[in-house]
């Protein structure tokens, strides 16, 4: 460790000073950027006084008695104390499942790995802390299906590009159902979808999926109010607030129109709560219920939503760090009171979450119900808005003053602002790691599997400074491995597969590490080759990651093949003409590359739509565990639905499917897909058992 202080306080916290680069070349972060981060960190380092009162802060949190409030151990491995207590000590324990037992330090103070997985309570003398015992590993596909090894097959789909008869122009919870029983229906085990994460209703024209207000909470746009209430009540509302003519408007449009979309929503929502709350619907009980389970996260969510809007209206803006510091802590008494004087309001919010996680239960429930052996894939976004809801309503855990990204590398020559913000590894800790412990419960609550986007973050994040470029940012090391063990115990409690989104710069090892806990990686088709045009062979695709052939930023196989991407990025500007033009060349290569392959495997190709056909089968015919195949890619599509690197100009996150949902899968194109897709996963099952 260097001597100096502002790097010995760096390294105390976890800041890399020292870092490789996507070209394998060694960089250093200036000590001006450590500075700025380790502010945003709640580290003061402007200078050498307030880098002595930051290490001092330091010692004294980290004191020896300093007993966390959880901490975490394998199953049947003991779990070293020495730090804490004394070899020889007695420790009452308190399972979770209320039964107790005692248990001696030995003579390392080792506590002897006897108990079962679990959160379990211990107390030695007047201290007391929590135990969370993992499994040695995720749910994993193995376990999920009845003949091994697993060669199961699914789709992935963006939740708002489905279409139904009275949708309000964009697919909901209800679309999801109906896609789901069909893609059962044809075979598929897992149904994977874009997150669905609560967004701000303040201003509708932010809806990345990837920037959301809340990871604990749900999107209440993509509430079906008629799966609940009944069709004939939304007719009702509809005609009462004289919505009728617009839905039908926003129906026809090839994209979503988000600001439109969500007023007509929610201004529906309102007038069928209005009913709810003043009648006696049957469902109270059941909404009732559900409020209490919500808790307190739930309460803190609705509460901001309230406190947002009225802020915007106030003119003090939608972001609560520029807002009154009494509205900056949600148990201040204003905000108590505020609260309880906009009763309504907030209840309302509660309404939608109700109405949205219900919906989204139906369609897990339908897709295992028609033999999902997986069901729906939730996304699990890489962070969150920091100047929405669960920063607010969990200031300690997150940091709102660093924003999430990437160093500059081959593809991304400024680097990535995603423009939300992360975990504080020191927060988790103080608090038990409670706010990741309840956002893999919410986000598992209905759904057999999870993708975790960036996985790279359970191991460290690039922060960037608020008002800084990406390029002056630094990597912020996380405690993987407590991260690992809550991952597999949440995991198996809930009998739910993790998928991790390892494209891009992966840290040595980390791969390793993640298949090690069954976290299955992901291999995506036009990155599978080295040199350009050098696709790997079937077999030598790995067993412990699932394959696709895109993902929701890249164009579809059809576009791929025509350089749809290329010529999105010539009309936006977003390259020079020589990179155009050594781009083009690249595709081509890769373009001819793939067909040679496609067709060493299964013979000629007469046009692009064989060529599709084949390299769906040849994902099918990998090793992967799990393979998923975009919608896009079944029907043919050529517009990927989003491009990196833009906010305007490409209709990031609004194309729909021109067909609705019962008729997808139906499609000449799609139903021969599907066939060649589960024959090919039948025929690597065979090969590989």
């Amino acid at each position: 460790m260097s001597d100096i202080p502002l790097h010995r306080l760096a390294a105390r916290v976890g800041l890399a000073r020292d870092w490789i680069d996507a070209n394998a070349r060694p960089q250093q972060v200036s000590d001006e950027v450590l500075r700025k981060v380790l502010a945003g960190l709640g580290h003061p380092a402007n200078d050498e006084a307030a880098i002595a009162a930051s290490l001092l802060a330091l010692d004294q949190a980290e004191d020896r008695d300093h007993l966390p409030p959880l901490l975490t151990a394998d199953l049947d491995q003991p779990l070293d104390l020495a730090r804490y207590f004394s070899p020889g000590s007695t420790v009452h324990c308190t399972l979770e499942d209320g039964d107790t037992r005692t248990l001696v330090l030995d003579s390392q103070a080792r506590l002897p790995g006897e108990l079962p997985i679990g959160y379990h309570q211990l107390a030695l003398g007047d201290r007391r802390f929590t135990l969370a015992v993992a499994p040695p590993r995720c749910h994993a596909l193995e376990d999920a299906i009845d003949q091994p090894p697993p060669r199961c097959w699914g789709l992935s789909v963006q939740l708002y590009s489905l279409r139904r008869p009275g949708d309000g122009g964009y697919g909901d919870c209800m679309a999801l159902e109906q896609l789901a029983r069909a893609a059962a229906e044809r075979g598929a085990d897992a149904l994977a979808i874009s997150p669905i994460h609560a967004l701000s209703t303040v201003d509708q024209r932010h809806y990345s999926p990837y920037s959301p207000s809340s990871r604990l909470l749900l999107n209440e746009l993509y509430a079906s109010p008629a799966a609940l209430l009944g069709e004939r009540e939304v007719r009702m509302a509809i005609e009462a607030c004289g919505l009728q003519h617009t839905l039908d408007e926003l129906e026809q449009g090839p994209l979503v129109d988000w600001p439109r979309a969500a007023d007509a929503r929610h201004r529906l929502l309102q007038a069928l709560y209005k009913d709810f709350s003043q009648g006696s619907h049957p469902l109270h009980s059941d909404f009732d219920s559900f409020r209490e389970a919500g808790g307190q996260a739930l309460a803190h969510h609705c509460r901001f939503q309230v406190l947002q809007a009225e802020a915007a209206a106030r003119g003090l803006g939608a972001d609560w760090r520029n807002w009154p510091a009494a509205w900056h802590d949600p148990y201040h008494p204003e905000v108590e009171a505020f609260a309880n004087s906009h009763r309504e309001q907030v209840q309302f919010h509660a309404f939608c979450q109700w109405l949205t996680e219900r919906g989204l239960q139906r369609a897990q429930e339908a897709a295992r119900g028609n033999g999902m052996a997986v069901g729906l894939i939730a996304d699990l976004a890489v962070g969150a808005d920091g100047a929405g809801s669960q920063a607010w309503s969990r200031q300690d855990e997150l940091l709102a003053d660093l924003k999430v990204g990437a160093p500059p590398d081959i593809l991304n020559r400024l680097g990535q602002d995603w423009g939300i913000c992360a975990f504080s590894p020191e927060g988790l800790k103080r608090n038990g790691y409670r706010a990741f412990i309840e956002m893999l419960r919410a986000n598992l609550a209905h759904a057999g599997g999870l993708r975790i986007d960036h996985v790279m973050g359970l191991r460290r994040l690039w922060l960037i400074p608020r008002g800084s470029r990406p390029s002056e940012g630094a990597y912020l090391n996380y405690p993987l491995d407590d991260l690992l063990r809550l991952l597999a115990l949440e995991s198996v409690r809930h009998q739910a597969v993790i998928l991790g989104e390892d494209l891009g710069t992966v840290p040595e090892g980390l791969r390793e590490t993640l298949a090690a806990k069954a976290v299955l990686g992901m291999r995506v088709l036009p990155f599978e080759q080295e040199p350009p045009g050098h696709f790997k062979p079937i077999l030598d695709w790995p067993d412990n990651a699932l394959a696709t052939t895109g993902t929701h930023d890249l164009a579809p196989l059809a576009g791929w093949l025509q350089a749809r991407d290329i010529d999105w990025s010539h009309r936006l500007q977003l390259v020079d003409a020589a990179a155009e033009l050594r781009w083009r060349h690249t595709r081509q290569l890769e373009r001819d590359g793939l067909r040679r392959t496609l067709e060493q495997n299964y013979g000629a190709l007469a046009d692009d739509d064989a060529l599709i056909d084949a390299a769906i089968r040849y994902v099918g015919h990998t090793r992967a565990p799990l393979v998923l195949v975009p919608l896009e890619d079944l029907l043919g599509c050529d517009e990927q639905p989003n491009l990196p690197g833009t906010t305007d100009g490409h209709p990031n996150w609004r194309r729909r499917f021109a067909r609705p949902v019962r008729e997808l899968l139906d499609d000449e194109d799609a139903a021969r897909r599907l066939e060649l897709l589960a024959q090919a996963r039948e025929q690597a099952w065979e090969r590989d058992r």
